[in-house]
């Protein structure tokens, strides 16, 4: 879904009306320049009934009767980012007296069950812009979208900010910028921002999620990270933010509910920059005996894996918009849908190419045109990866899993669950093996949907799920890791628990899993950057080996894949590494790009993957 600049600048009627009555607040000081009050609140982190909810109305009562012209909210509204938490964030907010501003945070994005599009739905758009006498405020959603990953501005939205400052600026008005996350290495795409930020008169950042106050520097721009709604953890209890500009300064206050607000800085206000200095990325070479090149860029951010055929590629990017190319990377036909797109399409040996969209809609195209067929609309987003087997899709939705015949576009069978689904799924023999996010691992018939096993971590912790891990299936045993840092292996007949093993801590699994091509051995990515390759047919932890691949932290999803003896590892941060399966060594490092690697896709002999950035590359071993 696009927007133009009045949609997003006048999200509803309320803001017109408020929105117009704001000059008439601005005070002029000695400098004749416009003195501005507003107030901001990041990391509410409100649910239905908890602490912050209470505090939350309180703030608002506040600041109905502060001087505050309007009021920023910059992320993390939620904890899950559900439809009840943000309907009854809306319904909260909804009584402010005063035009809202308002952002996603990283809660909003990572858990959406509406794949981000019902806060899009409620507040019109995930970024904003307007304009005082003065200052031109906007504000970026900065992801991560629908995965762990670190903070991303989508592509498109790089453009539309260089578009809308390039705009805003000529009458000579200075720049605010807000997102949640901070415009320094949270940010894999930070030097993009700061790039275009640095080209306008941009006097302050603002942001959040640190839950803490912190004065810092974004490339030449003076930026604040601002408090959480509960800052209790250090004794500064529940409250919010407020700014005053003038003509030289900004004035930041920490602002307690119930006591009067207190000066954190008084910035002096500096609008000229230099231009920017990337900061050099150690370069990487194509290693001898590879071919790695890039055969496509697109405008858009890509949160998809790669869906490879015999002779084109099919994607999804964050514009809604599913696409084919060609193996040299000619588009070959684009098909719009209404939000971003986060499931890979699913190919299979039929005509089609069937596209489990964002906008609540499951489409049946044709292969060589995109020309729609058919379409069935869903109670809720689809997010997950399908898979076709045997002539039917099996997909996971929004609380429930399906089963289709590919050919007619028909519901084989349907089973209901608790929460949504969001990796592929694996179907091996009668059994279909997925993960949802409402704690549980389960197994189905695969003929008639009906349960034959689940298994928990006994957390109710929905967000320490094996939600989005693709499970590993062996004859007799299923393998998990998930967000709490577990590696589970399971009888394959019952789902009982063989053994589970956070490795005394040594190695830090998270979601990202896959075997070597004959399945004696599981391999993961840890937190740390490491290979781990385990035994799962052992009764009880075994660790094979483990090499270093040297990315440094991790935490994204990727999965691991061994082609022609060799494995293959993607980072968070654009880098794949290749691993020797019989030898152990690790053979090269090569680095794609700066943002999260999608996932890898066998073909032909070839291995294909994409980067959020909207890259999509092929290696080759020559």
């Amino acid at each position: 879904m696009q927007y133009n600049s009045n949609t997003l600048s006048q999200m509803n009627l309320k803001n017109i009306i408020l929105s117009s009555a704001l000059a008439l607040l601005f005070i002029f000081n000695s400098s004749n320049a416009l003195a501005l009050d507003f107030t901001l609140l990041t990391d509410i982190h409100v649910t239905p009934g908890n602490e912050n909810e209470k505090q939350l109305i309180a703030a608002i009562d506040e600041i109905n009767n502060n001087s505050s012209s309007f009021v920023i909210i910059s992320g993390d509204l939620s904890n899950e980012g559900s439809d009840e938490q943000l309907y009854n964030i809306k319904r909260i907010v909804d009584k402010l007296n005063k035009p809202l501003y308002i952002i996603p945070g990283n809660h909003e994005n990572n858990w959406s069950q509406s794949a981000t599009k019902t806060f899009n739905d409620i507040w019109g758009a995930d970024k904003f812009v307007f304009e005082t006498d003065s200052l031109v405020f906007i504000g970026l959603n900065c992801g991560p979208f629908m995965k762990m990953g670190d903070g991303h501005i989508k592509q498109e939205d790089l453009s539309w900010l260089d578009k809308q400052l390039s705009e805003r600026c000529k009458s000579g008005k200075k720049v605010v910028s807000i997102n949640h996350y901070p415009i320094k290495d949270d940010l894999d795409n930070y030097q993009d921002y700061i790039n275009i930020l640095q080209k306008y008169p941009t006097i302050i950042h603002i942001c959040g999620h640190y839950h803490k106050y912190e004065l810092y520097k974004g490339g030449d721009i003076d930026a604040v990270i601002c408090r959480a709604l509960d800052m209790t953890h250090v004794k500064d209890g529940f409250g919010y933010t407020d700014f005053t500009i003038d003509g030289n300064t900004i004035q930041v206050y920490d602002k307690v509910i119930g006591l009067p607000k207190k000066l954190q800085w008084s910035l002096p206000i500096r609008a000229a920059h230099p231009k920017y200095k990337y900061e050099k990325i150690s370069d990487t070479k194509i290693p001898y005996g590879f071919s790695i090149r890039k055969i496509y860029q697109d405008e858009a951010s890509i949160f998809t894996r790669l869906a490879v055929g015999k002779n084109s590629i099919y994607f999804g990017n964050s514009l809604g918009q599913a696409k084919a190319i060609d193996k040299t990377g000619k588009v070959l036909w684009s098909l719009q849908t209404d939000a971003s797109l986060v499931s890979r399409p699913a190919v299979g040996q039929s005509n089609y190419v069937i596209i489990p969209a964002s906008d609540k809609r499951i489409i049946w195209a044709d292969k060589k045109s995109g020309r729609p067929i058919r379409e069935n609309e869903s109670t809720g987003p689809y997010v997950a990866d399908g898979i076709i087997a045997n002539g039917k899709l099996y997909q996971g939705g929004y609380k429930k899993f399906e089963c289709w015949n590919v050919n007619t576009g028909n519901i084989i069978w349907r089973t209901e669950l608790n929460n949504y689904c969001q990796a592929e799924p694996v179907v091996n023999g009668d059994d279909v093996i997925f993960g949802t996010w409402d704690t549980y691992l389960r197994c189905l018939d695969r003929k008639t949907g009906e349960l034959k096993w689940q298994w928990s971590n006994g957390s109710k912790a929905n967000m320490l799920s094996p939600g989005n891990c693709v499970p590993v299936v062996t004859k007799d045993r299923v393998v998990i890791v998930a967000p709490d840092r577990y590696m589970t292996v399971l009888d394959r007949k019952t789902g009982k628990q063989i053994w589970r093993s956070n490795f005394d801590k040594k190695y830090l699994v998270r979601e990202s899993l896959g075997c070597s091509e004959n399945q004696d051995l599981v391999y993961a990515k840890t937190m740390d950057g490491q290979l781990l390759a385990v035994n799962p047919n052992a009764d009880e932890e075994n660790v094979a080996f483990v090499v270093d691949a040297g990315f440094g932290y991790e935490h994204a999803p990727c999965i691991v894949i061994e082609d022609k003896g060799i494995i293959y590892m993607g980072s968070r941060r654009g880098m794949v590494a290749a691993i020797d399966a019989a030898s152990h060594k690790l053979l090269w490092t090569y680095r794609c790009g700066t943002s999260e690697v999608n996932g890898f896709e066998k073909s032909n002999g070839k291995l294909y993957l994409s980067l959020t950035e909207g890259s999509i590359w092929e290696i080759k071993k020559l």
